[in-house]
């Protein structure tokens, strides 16, 4: 028999005895792949799609011209159409309106309309240009036109020719459909009218949300570029269409990181069990290797043979991984779309494409994981002196260089050391890499605190006090700590992957909860149909409310956007009375915020997010520059807030101060407490009565609170999937492990019938070794994920998305989970038993005649 033919005969014969354990290996890694592969593929495809439809309202636009607010005065329109080196200008109006029994609070359930000149936009974004009935070219220009691409089209159920309503503040406006669009990408809800008509229907007159440039032929951009921004000041942003793919990867990069992250839990859980796979084949077939080296198979030779079992193992793995998560891919876009329940991608419709670079690099990491699980187990076996390893018993001794704990101690020690690191590129990378080297080193810890630890209850617990069946349970566990890990390893790494991944999403969930009760006070909150930045309440209107007998308090906000970095989204400033005496009674303060006595007279104060701090630098004492009001104002930064439901920024102000310096007095928010003795219904019943009453979206607070808290799950259900996988892979683990470990036994179980023990006292044996070693895994597993849980809630997160949380754990469901495995576990090794004793006594023996 050559080589070739041996190897793959030694191949072929340990996977058909041993099929179970290599099938969940398999699944290991298939699971993990596809996970990450399909994340990636549809992260992918939603940003792509959402990208090219940004840049689709561009056009061939060079460059774009936008404000620090939403809009600004349309005289800087004039100023650039005359500026030296512009061929084209396009004025630009985006309004986000609300349509009529939609919920007006959500931004993918409003209408984005484009407003034109139909004239210059036909020469930088044709795309644009509506496509009225044959004959009626001039419905373009009408005032009374709107044209729909197909997707809004459908969403809103009208087709050319149709009426349609939409809300400007608390009027109504009534456009007829003209026609759809040249041309729009699939999924993309936009509507088109011309420029001045929109600005009149919807009360924008005399400003724009942005000015496109066509420059010149032989103009350097970047130089123009600069040039314009500093004519401009601070008070414009200049940015090219690069600059808002930039901006756009930007609010999606840290939740598609994390969902990649952690959709590698599974394949890490795999790492594990790839090598209690290996490990314990190496440990069957001790004496099986020992005996081809005396017979002239070398070290290398050997070392190839299990490192290619390994490959072959990782190549078949990957491949099924990937042909799954394409499979999960294409099937989540057609059925879920391509959000993955965030809010970044609403109404794309994206089309899977297969990277072929994605998918070699997501094959290589399958197959890297394969390798790093087979190298222990192939060194061993290469190691192994063939004298020693030919004797019975010798399995025992197998896997004795796990026990050194140098290697665990680096690990820890090097995971403490990445906690206190910074992010790179605002993300977390040294905080996974120290959950990755916290979960290795425990695992690695396990031989030597195995050994001591059944070591020290066989010391308390003497034979005649718990039996000779327990007191074998105890000598095995204690003398043959290693393969005892091994069988840890897979059950470690699963409970402790999940146990963090669970107190992490109940801290966040609760502290969520705890937030929205903070920030949600009223019994109602009513808002007007705002269109953009615009105030829906003016004075008259906000009388009216006030003035109703219902209620005991009534509170206005007023919140428009404010960019303050190209690169970045907008951040949300909020304008409201805050308890000057105290701001913790109106908003959830941190511990970081300035004693209101301290403030200086000279400067108002503004309370700025936990993200502020993270990504504009602002610190609680400073004064900073805001562009609030004609020019722009310094303010104090005295406090620092928690929001949940601004990512990328937020700032609060007083209302009175706002007015002051802007001169605005309208409001998009009121909230309302109601008297003692007052009916919600009817007090709603009342605002509806009031001569704009139809207009009004009114909202109980427990009923925000319930949608938060829904579209909070909705977020979080991809993470809850990799939570189940992770349990199940380790459930599999778990019996794949102790069923092959049990089978490994069979000379040993054949001996212990010949000296007299029962067959029953034998499975008891078994049961109870399965259940202590589970026990010891759970424990040590849920403080090592409890450690993990601390890195992902107090480190990932703060550094991902800029918020902080209390630490929450769920008794429940971790109990659960540990009852689960703990039987499951007990009852593999009992079934186990039963076959590895049901063979002929004499036959289990023979080899040690």
């Amino acid at each position: 028999m050559n080589s070739a033919s041996l190897s793959r005969w030694l191949l072929f014969g340990e996977w058909r005895a041993h099929l179970v354990q290599v099938i969940v290996a398999l699944i290991a890694i298939a699971i993990g792949i596809a996970m990450g592969f399909s994340i990636h593929l549809i992260n992918t495809a939603a940003f792509n799609e959402f990208s090219a439809a940004s840049k689709s309202l561009s056009g061939q636009a060079d460059l774009q011209v936008r404000g620090q607010k939403a809009v600004f005065d349309e005289s800087l329109y004039p100023l650039l159409a005359n500026t030296a080196g512009v061929a084209l200008v396009n004025p630009v109006l985006e309004l986000d309106v609300a349509i009529p029994g939609k919920q007006h609070n959500r931004n993918d359930q409003k209408l984005k309309i484009i407003g034109i000149d139909m004239f210059r936009a036909a020469q930088i974004s044709p795309d644009l240009l509506g496509l009225p009935a044959e004959g009626e070219t001039l419905d373009r220009l009408a005032s009374d036109t709107i044209f729909l691409s197909p997707a809004a089209m459908a969403w809103l159920q009208v087709k050319q020719g149709d009426s349609l309503q939409l809300y400007a503040g608390l009027q109504t406006v009534t456009l007829r459909v003209a026609g759809g669009l040249v041309r729009a990408r699939a999924g993309q809800r936009i509507a088109v009218m011309d420029i001045g008509a929109a600005q009149w229907r919807f009360q924008q007159l005399g400003v724009l949300s942005r000015i496109e440039l066509k420059l010149q032929d032989g103009v350097n951009h970047a130089a123009f570029k600069a040039k314009l921004a500093k004519e401009l000041g601070g008070s414009y942003v200049v940015a090219e269409s690069a600059d808002q793919e930039t901006r756009v990867a930007n609010m999606s990069r840290a939740y598609r990181v994390n969902l990649n992250m952690l959709a590698l839990v599974a394949l890490f859980t795999g790492v594990f069990l790839v090598f209690s796979t290996q490990a314990l084949s190496v440990i069957r077939r001790r004496q099986q290797f020992a005996l081809l080296r005396v017979l002239g198979f070398t070290r290398q030779q050997l070392l190839r043979q299990i490192i290619t079992e390994g490959v072959i193992l990782g190549v078949i793995g990957s491949l099924l991984g990937l042909g799954l998560g394409y499979a999960v891919a294409a099937l989540t876009i057609q059925f879920l779309g391509g959000d993955l329940g965030s809010i970044f991608f609403p109404g794309v419709k994206p089309s899977i494409y297969f990277d072929p670079l994605a998918a070699l690099t997501f094959f290589g990491v399958g197959l890297g994981v394969t390798l790093l699980g087979s190298i222990a187990p192939a060194l061993e076996a290469a190691r192994a002196k063939p004298a020693l390893a030919l004797r019975s018993g010798s399995e025992d001794m197998a896997m004795a260089r796990l026990s050194p704990p140098w290697f665990a101690v680096i690990c820890l020690s090097v995971a403490v050391l990445f906690t206190q690191l910074p992010p790179i590129f605002e993300l977390p990378i040294f905080g996974y890499l120290a959950v990755a080297l916290l979960l290795i080193g425990g695992i690695a810890l396990m031989p030597r605190f195995a050994a001591w630890f059944f070591s020290a209850l066989q010391a308390k617990w003497h034979s005649g006090r718990i039996g000779a069946v327990f007191t074998l349970v105890l000598a095995r566990l204690a003398n043959a700590p290693n393969q005892a890990a091994i069988a840890l390893g897979g059950i470690l790494a699963s409970f402790s992957l999940m146990v963090a991944m669970a107190i992490m999403v109940t801290s966040f969930r609760v502290s969520v909860d705890d937030w929205l009760g903070r920030v949600l006070p009223a019994d109602l909150y009513v808002r007007a149909a705002a269109t953009g930045d615009q105030g829906g309440f003016q004075p008259d209107v906000q009388q009216a409310v006030a003035a109703l007998p219902d209620f005991g308090r009534v509170d206005f906000f007023r919140s428009q956007q404010l960019m303050l970095d190209a690169n970045r989204p907008e951040i949300t400033l909020i304008a409201r009375p805050v308890d000057q005496s105290d701001p913790r009674n109106t908003l959830p303060m941190t511990d970081d915020m300035m004693a209101p006595a301290s403030w200086p007279d000279d400067v108002m104060p503004v309370w700025v997010s936990e993200a502020m701090v993270d990504l504009y630098g602002y610190r609680v004492g400073e004064k900073v520059i805001l562009p609030i009001g004609a020019a722009s104002n310094e303010f104090l930064v005295a406090g620092v807030w928690r929001d949940y439901g601004r990512q990328f920024g937020a700032i609060q102000m007083q209302l009175a101060d706002y007015q002051a310096l802007t001169g605005d007095v309208s409001v998009n928010t009121v909230a309302l407490w109601l008297q003692t003795g007052i009916n919600l219904d009817a007090a709603i019943a009342k605002l509806r009565q009031l001569p704009f009453g139809a207009a009004l979206e009114i909202s109980r607070s427990g009923d925000m609170r319930a949608l938060s808290l829904e579209i909070f799950d909705r977020s979080f259900a991809v993470t809850y999937l990799l939570e189940l996988v992770a349990v199940v892979i380790g459930l599999l683990g778990v019996a794949a492990s102790f069923s092959a470990q049990t089978l490994a036994r069979a000379k040993e179980f054949g001996m212990l019938r010949h000296i007299g023990v029962m067959r029953r006292q034998i499975l008891t044996m078994l049961a109870a070794e399965g259940g202590l070693l589970t026990v010891l895994g759970i424990a040590l597993g849920f403080i090592l994920g409890w450690g993990i849980s601390l890195i992902l809630v107090f480190i990932v997160n703060p550094q991902s998305f800029h918020w902080t949380m209390q630490l929450h754990l769920p008794w429940g469901w971790l109990m659960l989970v540990a009852v689960i495995m703990l039987v499951s576990a007990a009852l593999t090794a009992l079934l186990a038993g039963r076959q590895a004793v049901s063979g002929n006594v004499i036959r289990a023996v023979r080899e040690d005649w």
